[in-house]
């Protein structure tokens, strides 16, 4: 018998508030695994020493959140191909030592979209935000047949920037049509400041457009009560972090784990919180 947990965790800032740790403990129980997952609020000045801690613990892997996604990258030894698409990084892995960044956010962010309403093939997609999740959520949607995309952003250029970058490398043309779909993909929601509401032109939310939330913690925003109340088809951040958390296990552990063991943690959590 050995005593010696395999260990792995998030780092983020802040942290308090991310139930994934809910989700991946949740799983480990259901595969009957001697695992550990530890929820770390690493200041951005601290994330280096974060990384190579995490090396010399041994750690499995580690999950990457607000606001190291791309920060993350110089510290890492090799990027597999979501990474360098996105470029954006929320899953490492420790393979053998190396440290390998990966990005299950743009998947994870297609299968729970499709599971909710439907393809993204084919449809227009207003962006909200430019960094890490916006990225891969971009980059992953395009991939699946997005038929056209606009980004807005607090910094114009860096929002330009994706879309251009989203057109060079699949195709998909940027728009100033209408939206069939609008995704919050920044923070701004989530708790404690849960009734911010993200930077877009509400009077674009109404019947026949969906509205997305990548924001899980609190599950119903105030962009999605807004969304709903205007005639919107919502989807929360709950799928998203279901699929993207067992997309992070399958990458560590080589195990599947039950979507809706997860999704079940995660609804417990909640009540509890």
């Amino acid at each position: 018998m050995s005593f010696l947990r395999t260990l792995t965790g998030s780092f983020s800032s802040p942290a308090g508030d991310n139930p994934t740790v809910a989700v991946m403990e949740a799983a480990f129980g259901e595969l009957a695994i001697d695992w550990s997952y530890l929820n770390c609020d690493v200041a951005p000045d601290r994330l280096a020493d974060a990384v190579a801690g995490a090396a010399a613990m041994g750690w499995r892997g580690f999950n990457c959140s607000l606001p190291h996604k791309q920060a993350v990258i110089p510290l890492l030894d090799e990027l597999a191909g979501s990474a360098r698409l996105t470029g954006a990084v929320n899953c490492v892995v420790n393979d053998g030592g190396r440290l390998v960044g990966h990005n299950t956010d743009g998947a994870g962010f297609v299968q729970a979209f499709e599971a909710a309403v439907g393809p993204v093939r084919g449809r227009s997609m207003l962006l909200v935000g430019a960094g890490g999740a916006a990225r891969a959520i971009a980059f992953a949607a395009a991939v699946a047949g997005l038929g056209a995309l606009r980004v807005v952003n607090r910094d114009a250029a860096r929002g330009a920037e994706l879309a251009f970058a989203v057109d060079r490398a699949t195709g998909v043309r940027a728009t100033s049509d209408a939206y069939d779909v609008i995704v919050n993909a920044t923070s701004v929601g989530m708790l404690p400041a849960a009734d911010a509401v993200p930077p877009v032109d509400l009077a674009l939310v109404g019947p026949g457009v969906v509205a997305v939330d990548v924001v899980a913690n609190p599950p119903r925003t105030a962009f999605l009560s807004y969304a709903a109340a205007a005639g919107a088809t919502c989807v929360d951040g709950r799928g998203m972090l279901v699929e993207q958390a067992a997309r992070n296990l399958s990458l560590w552990s080589g195990r599947e784990a039950d979507r809706a063991v997860l999704r079940a943690a995660l609804v417990r959590a909640y009540d509890q919180g």
